[in-house]
């Protein structure tokens, strides 16, 4: 697995060692003991919808949109046939509004015809979704059916693995399969949602609150982030 750089400065454990991996787990847990999806849902079908609008739009506009949603389209059939545009009008403050309509009603079109108007629950099936990459597969089997194949990298997890010296990559696929390499796979499913809530209230992408940060004596990156590297983030609508 490849690492970041780190400096002589950092004198704590080496990166992506388990004392590091353990003691950051450890941290995160205290600090966010209530951590878990952000997504709104009540079922699997909700929270595949919800995962696929949140690709380059804030949970919480996501569920802004939803709450109204949901009440309006209640089955897979709803979803399947609406029209692209009503359904385009609807998702419309969420962003990439007319290929999100596009996906899901391609999506739940495809639940109807394959899988019995059932979201599946295998990686491979829901891979076969229009607008379904492995963040969201992996979204949806943890949160919907406990079911913990992967390890959710959205921009947060990502971000927050290559300041931890987890990661060198920023394509999301290499950094799960690296993730999955250090992290005990009891963690995967949690851990996602600790970095996710650390990294919206502290290791922010363009100023980092590392005088704040009580992972700074684990962490590599603690107070050497430059603004020319912080916003590294993915630049595609990555589901």
């Amino acid at each position: 697995m490849s690492q970041t750089n780190t400096t002589t400065s950092y004198t704590g454990p080496t990166p992506a060692s388990p004392e590091q991996v353990h003691a950051i787990i450890a941290e995160l847990r205290r600090l966010y003991p209530d951590a878990a999806c952000s997504l709104d849902f009540s079922n699997p079908l909700e929270l595949l919808v919800a995962t696929q609008l949140s690709a380059q739009c804030t949970d919480e506009r996501v569920n802004v949109v939803t709450k109204q949603l949901f009440q309006k389209y209640r089955s897979v059939e709803d979803f399947a046939s609406v029209s692209q545009e009503e359904l385009e009008q609807d998702i419309r403050s969420t962003g990439f509004y007319r290929n999100k309509a596009r996906n899901i009603r391609a999506a739940c079109q495809r639940i109807l015809s394959e899988f019995g108007g059932e979201v599946p629950q295998t990686m491979t099936d829901l891979l076969s979704l229009a607008g379904v990459a492995r963040k969201t597969a992996n979204v949806v089997l943890g949160n919907a059916f406990h079911i913990v194949e992967g390890f959710v990298v959205d921009t947060h997890v990502g971000r927050l693995s290559r300041r931890l010296g987890w990661t060198s990559n920023d394509d999301p696929v290499k950094v799960e399969q690296d993730l999955m390499r250090i992290i005990p796979q009891p963690d995967w499913l949690d851990l996602s949602h600790l970095l996710i809530f650390h990294g919206r209230a502290i290791c922010d992408a363009r100023k980092p609150l590392c005088e704040q940060c009580t992972l700074a004596p684990f962490c590599p990156s603690a107070f050497q982030v430059s603004k020319s590297k912080s916003n590294s983030n993915a630049k595609t609508l990555d589901n």
